[in-house]
């Protein structure tokens, strides 16, 4: 079994128990529940932003440890004063070393939006995320059909948070895009392999209707790539293992965000 199904089929059961010990009834009652949600496709946007979603990931199942005990809310604040546009908290605790604290701490330190990363199979995990305050949720074309996709695409966004809709391939995005989710990211890690390549990202962009904002994620290991990325049409980054390897990372993502706007500034006095 590939390590995708097998994250599957242990979230499967998670939810099952979660449902048990915390009813949705009592999610609503989260203070986070009414506050409402800030838009990932605006800041993505914004020109005094990077494009960049920063994210604190403790480890990874290809990885191992990461940065374990990374503090959320130096980090997250970090990356915001940095100039990052969002910010990416994985709560998945057993493959990834997550949790739903994290993104509640993320979310008592910062206005801006916060994706929750995860592998969401169920309605249940949407009032979950917004109960946490996360303003987008992560939705994965690999592990969902399109009429599962489409239904929990629906119900996020009547949950007024936005969907990043992840793909890997033509396929997937062909497959889902009448989901209309709001950001639409490709991974340009192979899940079942976890082989790494940014021309994934350049070959799929051609695909991506203008009307959607595209982020391009994994394998993003210097500004440079990024640029090139803009370059061909992406709106924005998702970039996590670069920056947490770092005992600082929100110093790295400083670094590589003045680097990012230097050769983009560069980019545009060469094209005048």
């Amino acid at each position: 079994m590939d390590i995708l199904s097998k994250i599957v089929k242990h979230k499967e059961k998670e939810v099952a128990e979660r449902k048990g010990l915390y009813p949705v009834k009592l999610l609503e009652q989260s203070i986070y529940f009414e506050t409402p949600s800030v838009s990932l496709r605006q800041y993505i946007k914004r020109a005094d932003k990077s494009g960049i979603i920063a994210e604190i990931k403790r480890r990874s199942p290809s990885k191992g440890d990461i940065n374990p005990y990374v503090s959320v809310e130096r980090t997250s604040i970090g990356y915001m004063q940095a100039g990052a546009s969002a910010l990416s908290v994985l709560t998945d605790n057993t493959f990834f070393g997550g949790s739903s604290e994290d993104l509640t701490t993320a979310r008592k330190f910062n206005f801006c939006p916060i994706l929750r990363k995860d592998f969401v199979i169920d309605e249940y995990q949407l009032v979950e995320a917004k109960s946490m305050g996360a303003d987008v949720i992560l939705l994965i074309a690999a592990i969902l059909d399109p009429p599962a996709l489409k239904r929990l695409c629906a119900t996020a966004q009547s949950l007024q948070m936005e969907v990043l809709l992840e793909v890997h391939d033509e396929e997937e995005l062909q497959a889902n895009l009448e989901s209309l989710p709001d950001v639409i990211g490709v991974n340009n890690r192979n899940l079942k392999t976890f082989e790494v390549s940014t021309d994934l990202s350049k070959q799929l962009i051609q695909s991506i209707p203008r009307e959607f904002v595209s982020v391009s994620e994994s394998g993003i290991e210097t500004p440079a790539t990024a640029a090139d990325l803009r370059a061909c049409g992406f709106d924005g980054f998702l970039i996590g293992e670069l920056f947490m390897r770092s005992a600082r990372p929100e110093h790295a993502a400083t670094e590589f965000i003045k680097e990012l706007d230097r050769l983009e500034n560069k980019m545009k006095t060469d094209a005048h």
